[in-house]
C-alpha cells in the first residue's frame, strides 16, 4: 500500500502546536493503556489467522467509539520500511510495530488507528495499545481522553481481565492497570549546569524511568527525554498519572532554575553558544541528525532564555520531527542514503528558519 499521509487526521500530529502548559520545556503528555481481547492468545503466541480477527474486531468497533469514529485506519504491516519509519518517527507506532529493529518484514495483521490527539496500536505486544496525547504538559487531560476511548473500545470488545491482577497483559509489569504516562521534556538547563544526573537517578528511586525521544531503546539525544511510570500493579491510573505529574512538576521547576543560573553566572558564554548553534543551523549544507538534535536543542534553550525572538515553539517541534530521516525520504519521494538525508536535512532547516525570520524580521 502507499501511505496517504493527507488522510490522518491532523497528520497525527496534533500534539506538536505547543498549545499546552510548559510548551516551552515539555512538548508533549502520553497515556498509554495495554489492552487483550478475550479469548485470544497474547500477539507473540498467536496464529496469523487469530490476529487478523482480532484486526477485524477493532476495526468493526470504531465507528460505535466516538474518538475514533473519523480516526484513519492503518494496516502497517502492508505499509513500506520507509512508511512504517515514518509513522514511528510520528510517534504514532513503536519501534516494535514499525519493525525498526527487524531485518525483513513485520509480523502480520498489525495496524493503528490515528486521530488527531489520540490513536490505537494493533496487535503490537499486546492487542490494543491505546494512545493519547496532549500538547505541553496535560498528563490529566489525556488520561481523561484515554478512559474515554478505553469504556467505549472495551464496551464493544471484551478485554481479558482478572479478579486480583485487573488487565492482563503480555509483559508483567503492565499488568494492572495497563497504563504507561509519560512526558517528552526538554531539560538543557540540567545538562548544562550538570544537574541531570542527579534529577534522573531521583526519577528512578521513585520507580520511575527515562528514555530517549523515541521511548524504549532510543538514545538520549538533544537533552529531550521521555519520563514515564515503570509498573503499574497495585495502583490505579489516578494514582500513577498524579505521581508522574508531581515529579514532573517539580523537574520542571529544577529546569526553570537551571536556566536562570546559566544566564545569571555563564550569559555571554551561553548567548554565543547557542547563536553559533543558530547560525550553524541557517547556513548549513550538510547536517546529520544527531548533530541537527543537538543544535535544535539549544536553538531551543535560546528561544526559552528569549534570546531569539520570533521563532515559535510549533516551528521547532515541526523541525525537529520533520528532518527525521523517513520524513526527508517522503518529501524527496525516494529513498534517500545517509548521505543525501543529510544534505536533505540542512536544507530544509535553512528554508524553514529563513522563512520564519523573513516572517518575524
Amino acid at each position: 500500500m502507499t501511505l496517504d499521509l493527507s488522510l490522518l487526521p491532523d497528520g497525527g500530529l496534533h500534539w506538536l502546536i505547543a498549545s499546552g502548559e510548559h510548551a516551552g520545556i515539555v512538548l508533549s503528555s502520553r497515556i498509554r493503556l495495554a489492552r487483550n481481547l478475550s479469548g485470544y492468545a497474547f500477539p507473540a503466541r498467536a496464529r496469523e489467522g487469530e490476529r487478523l480477527r482480532v484486526l477485524q474486531e477493532v476495526r468493526a468497533a470504531m465507528p460505535g467509539v466516538a474518538a475514533l469514529r473519523e480516526g484513519a485506519f492503518v494496516r502497517v504491516d502492508e505499509c513500506s520500511a520507509q512508511e512504517r519509519l515514518l509513522l514511528h518517527e510520528r510517534h504514532l507506532v513503536s519501534r516494535e510495530l514499525a519493525g525498526v529493529d527487524r531485518k525483513g518484514g513485520v509480523p502480520g495483521a498489525g495496524g493503528v488507528i490515528v486521530t488527531g490527539d489520540a490513536g490505537v496500536m494493533v496487535n503490537e505486544e499486546d492487542h490494543l495499545r491505546v494512545q493519547t496525547f496532549r500538547s505541553g504538559f496535560d498528563l490529566a487531560g489525556a488520561l481523561r481522553d484515554a478512559e474515554r476511548i478505553d469504556r467505549e473500545l472495551g464496551r464493544a470488545v471484551p478485554y481479558a481481565w482478572h479478579q486480583e491482577f485487573g488487565f492482563l497483559t503480555a509483559c508483567p509489569t503492565n499488568t494492572g492497570t495497563g497504563l504507561r504516562a509519560s512526558v517528552l521534556i526538554h531539560l538543557p538547563g540540567l545538562v548544562l549546569t550538570q544537574e541531570i544526573q542527579k534529577v534522573l537517578q531521583g526519577l528512578q528511586h521513585m520507580g520511575l524511568t527515562y528514555r530517549g525521544l523515541y521511548g524504549e531503546g532510543s538514545d538520549v539525544v538533544g537533552n529531550y527525554f521521555q519520563i514515564s511510570n515503570q509498573t503499574t500493579l497495585g495502583r490505579t491510573e489516578d494514582e500513577l498519572v498524579d505521581q508522574l505529574t508531581r515529579v514532573v512538576r517539580r523537574v520542571i521547576e529544577r529546569e526553570e532554575e537551571a536556566r536562570r543560573v546559566l544566564q545569571r553566572d555563564a550569559g555571554y558564554i551561553i548567548e554565543d553558544k547557542l547563536w553559533r548553534a543558530y547560525g550553524t543551523l541557517r547556513h548549513a549544507r550538510n547536517l546529520p541528525a544527531e548533530e541537527a538534535m543537538t543544535l535544535l536543542s539549544a536553538v531551543r534553550l535560546a528561544a526559552g532564555l528569549n534570546l531569539l525572538s520570533g521563532l515559535s515553539v510549533y516551528t521547532l517541534n515541526k523541525l525537529l520531527i520533520f528532518s527525521q530521516a523517513a520524513h526527508l525520504a517522503q518529501a524527496e519521494g525516494r529513498p534517500l542514503t545517509e548521505g543525501e538525508a543529510n544534505l536533505a536535512r540542512a536544507k530544509y532547516v535553512r528554508q524553514v528558519l529563513a522563512h520564519e525570520a523573513r516572517h518575524t524580521g
